[in-house]
């Protein structure tokens, strides 16, 4: 009953957290960016909260602690220096400088207003759209999960549960909604995981953080992973690299640079960043190494080996029940906010970019508003139906991110840096990375194994085409000559009604 008095408390929140919203989500500008005037902690929690979803914590942090025991802990820490600290440093300001001086919204809106293209931001939009969906949809499967082994509901039920409040305080409050409820789930998120870690360490498996780290460790020996195989390196290393290197290349997480406020916040956004996304991601991954503690073999469920439920029974047989409503609404928190941010980035790249800029020129802004919320209830929908049918979340996140981060990691990091890069060499990087992913994943038979790998090989493979493509091309137009002049000349700023004072 505990636990069921807190998420309802949780659900009632974020839907008045989506209600309040949304008098100030009612123009185009404010629903996508949120006005542009986020400060550092804002910034910082609602990048963490989106950067980590329930799959950390159950589909990553099962798999890869029962894989790798105590090296996993190298992905946690890989995600706040890599994923966090140094994306920041390296985007977040160029990013925050570009968007608002020249009043892009979105990820497609970037590269037609770098390379002067149309038809790269229709693909964009496109690619964005498609492949984020089923990131979406491991974002339900890991929150069923634990919703059917903590509450007793049904897979399905607990899916749709979720679907119908994230899709209310969205539709409803949009960007506006989606930072004040991702401040209030950081929090929460902190506090649950600290939670989880005591009570998982006094355990009567675990012991103690001395006990349960020397008993992980004699279990690796047993099972032949304190050797550090070539087998163990390559899976660490391309998990530590897709995770860290590919939330660079996710419109949903360079979106949250768009919103910034100023430089005084990107510095100390930083800081907070790197600090929450070290507890959480750090704390996640230890929490799986303890697996081996916990279970002689890999569970299985329906007859098949199911890593996806590792970390719900280890909760379930740990925690008192108020506090497995704390820690259920650490994961909801978590995934909710995730989800509102590829849903958000998602349906705005097809309403803005796709049907109001490219097909339907002549419908108003205020249209445009409605056709957006009413694509995120389709983008919701879609990606429900997907996760039901209950496909691995690791194999279902590893090939979106390594389709997106495929698709624009290169050509939009090197468009920041490198005034080489042209629109021939763009293309090239767009197209090579997500084919590059798909066809590996269709061959291999979707299996999530390599799934990380081939990530790291489609995102590689990109920037070698975007150098390629940009050193075989021809002279630039005098269109995309201009387009590339104004991106870079920083006393240019595109006159429209959008502020820019910075």
């Amino acid at each position: 009953m505990a636990t069921w008095i807190i998420v309802g408390i949780y659900f009632l929140l974020m839907l008045a957290v989506g209600v309040a919203s949304a008098r100030k989500a009612n123009s185009l500008t404010a629903f996508v960016v949120g006005g542009r005037s986020a400060g550092p902690w804002v910034s910082a929690f609602t990048y963490g909260a989106t950067y980590f979803s329930a799959v950390i914590f159950i589909g990553y942090a099962g798999r890869s602690g029962w894989d790798f025991g105590l090296w996993a802990l190298a992905i946690g820490l890989g995600n706040a220096l890599f994923g966090a600290f140094l994306a920041w440093a390296v985007l977040a300001e160029r990013t925050r400088e570009v968007t608002r001086r020249l009043k892009i919204k979105t990820m497609p809106q970037f590269f037609e207003t770098r390379f002067f293209s149309k038809g790269m931001k229709i693909y964009a939009a496109v690619i964005i759209f498609i492949f984020m969906t089923p990131y979406s949809a491991s974002v339900y499967s890991g929150l069923s999960y634990l919703c059917e082994k903590v509450l007793n509901v049904d897979y399905h039920m607990a899916m749709l549960g979720i679907a119908v409040v994230a899709a209310i305080y969205l539709v409803v409050g949009g960007y506006v909604a989606s930072l004040q409820a991702d401040f209030i789930q950081g929090v929460v998120m902190l506090i649950g995981v600290a939670a989880m870690v005591f009570f998982i360490l006094r355990s009567g498996s675990v012991g103690g953080i001395a006990n349960g780290v020397a008993m992980v460790y004699d279990k690796m020996v047993d099972s032949g992973l304190t050797s550090f195989s070539w087998q163990t390196v390559i899976g660490v290393v391309s998990l530590v690299l897709l995770t860290s290197f590919g939330s660079w290349g996710m419109p949903q997480m360079i979106h949250k640079y768009y919103c910034i406020a100023d430089k005084r916040s990107v510095k100390a956004g930083t800081v907070i960043s790197t600090i929450f996304c070290a507890v959480i991601a750090v704390s996640a991954y230890f929490i799986g190494s303890l697996t081996r503690l916990f279970f002689n073999e890999v569970p299985k469920v329906n007859g098949a080996v199911n890593y996806d439920v590792m970390v719900p029974n280890i909760l379930v047989g740990t925690l008192p029940e108020i506090l497995l409503g704390v820690v259920l609404v650490l994961v909801l928190s978590a995934s909710v906010s995730t989800l509102s941010g590829i849903t958000l980035t998602s349906c705005s790249a097809i309403a803005i970019d796709l049907l109001k800029e490219t097909f339907v020129k002549s419908m108003s802004k205020k249209t445009t508003l409605w056709v957006t919320r009413l694509l995120c209830l389709l983008f919701i929908a879609t990606s429900y139906l997907i996760a039901s049918l209950k496909s691995p979340i690791l194999m279902l996140m590893a090939f979106s991110w390594g389709s997106v981060a495929g698709a624009f990691l290169a050509p939009f990091l090197l468009s920041l840096y490198w005034k080489g890069l042209n629109r021939a060499g763009a293309w090239a990087g767009m197209i090579t990375g997500p084919l590059l992913c798909t066809v590996l994943a269709v061959s291999s038979g979707f299996k999530s194994a390599n799934s990380a790998v081939y990530g790291v090989i489609s995102i590689a493979a990109s920037f070698l085409a975007c150098f390629i493509g940009s050193k075989l091309s021809k002279k630039l137009s005098a269109e995309e000559q201009t387009a590339k002049e104004h991106f870079y000349n920083k006393e240019y700023t595109l006159q429209t009604a959008e502020p820019t004072n910075v």
